[in-house]
């Protein structure tokens, strides 16, 4: 069984390659790089000892995504997970967001319907939900007005699949994953960011190697335990396994309807100074940080309901948030001593 992987050189695109080698699929990766680096093929091959098929070209090329899908049209499924994902940079450059991530998803569409290329697991965003009214959140959640263009990109992709799978054969997963974070055990691959990082961790990480001088804490006022944005932190390992079962339910006709929705988290909420002590915990590193205004298209606090995929799915996450962010430690110790 062979599937496609796009952004398979990204963080969690090269966790679920790993685990989807891992358990006999054969894998093709489809990235441009701009926020990986192709050596993430190689680090992968290392921990499967399996290499997979890589191209390298941007997905909102329609021409060169039609080529590739009639050349691959033998695909059981695709694991859609290229696109920007930075909330602050998508408010200070919405077009490049609206551009990239519904224009790659049209192709891939348009070729899978051209090419009988059944199932389709989407990568998508609690941010769907913007500020829930009711916490913890299931899949019942009202979709409310999206906080950041990225967020908004996020609720019209799930749009256009719906309407996508209502005109053809296509079946599609949509799975909308909370804070992906840590880095695979063999320290092998993690979250590499190019250039300054959006995400927490990575800046935890980089500050506290001496990479970068300070960590920036957006908002103390915030109507949480500590003044803190609350987010609910789950695993990329636990989080790449829920795909490969996604993909597994799809191939064996497992799902209830054409178009399915889970969430993907732990159901604990954690705000930002608590994943800062969970790393001065596991470290040993005291970390330089402060405290400053919030950051636009951030939302208060919100964590899953993951009742509906541990029973559906038979999934579950498993680490902690030491197991976290002590792994993401590793990986950036290991990385930075490579070079």
């Amino acid at each position: 069984m062979k599937i496609l992987v796009t952004g398979g050189t990204g963080f969690i695109g090269s966790h679920t390659v790993v685990e989807l080698q891992q358990q006999g699929y054969e894998v093709v990766i489809v990235d441009n790089l701009s926020n990986s680096q192709a050596d993430v093929v190689d680090a992968i091959t290392s921990i499967t000892g399996i290499k997979p098929h890589f191209e390298q070209f941007d997905l909102i090329d329609r021409e060169k995504t039609s080529a590739f899908f009639k050349k691959h049209n033998d695909l059981s499924g695709v694991i859609h997970f290229a696109a920007f994902k930075a909330v602050g940079e998508s408010v200070e450059k919405p077009l490049l967001y609206y551009r990239n991530n519904l224009v790659s998803l049209m192709n891939i569409l348009e070729s899978m319907i051209e090419n009988n290329i059944p199932n389709l697991v989407f990568s998508s965003s609690c941010t769907v939900y913007g500020q829930p009214d009711v916490l913890p959140v299931s899949e019942k959640a009202p979709i409310k007005k999206a906080e950041s263009p990225y967020g908004n990109t996020k609720q019209i992709s799930e749009e256009v699949i719906f309407d996508t799978v209502k005109s053809s054969k296509l079946n599609a997963i949509a799975l909308r994953y909370f804070n992906p974070i840590g880095a695979h055990e063999s320290a092998k691959i993690g979250e590499l960011p190019i250039g300054v990082p959006n995400n927490l961790v990575p800046f935890i990480t980089q500050t506290a190697i001496g990479l970068r001088n300070q960590l920036s804490v957006f908002g103390e006022d915030y109507n949480t335990h500590d003044g803190t944005a609350v987010r609910d932190y789950i695993h990329v390992v636990d989080l790449a396994k829920a795909h490969v079962v996604a993909v597994r339910r799809m191939i064996e006709s497992k799902m209830k309807q054409s178009f399915e929705i889970f969430n993907l988290g732990t159901g604990t909420g954690l705000s930002v100074l608590d994943v800062i002590k969970s790393f001065e915990r596991v470290s040993g590193e005291k970390l330089n940080y402060k405290i400053v205004g919030r950051r636009a298209g951030d939302v208060e606090q919100v964590w899953a309901d993951p009742t509906y995929s541990n029973e559906e799915l038979g999934w579950k996450a498993m680490k902690t948030v030491d197991e976290m962010t002590a792994s993401a430690w590793k990986w950036e110790k290991v990385y930075r001593g490579k070079r």
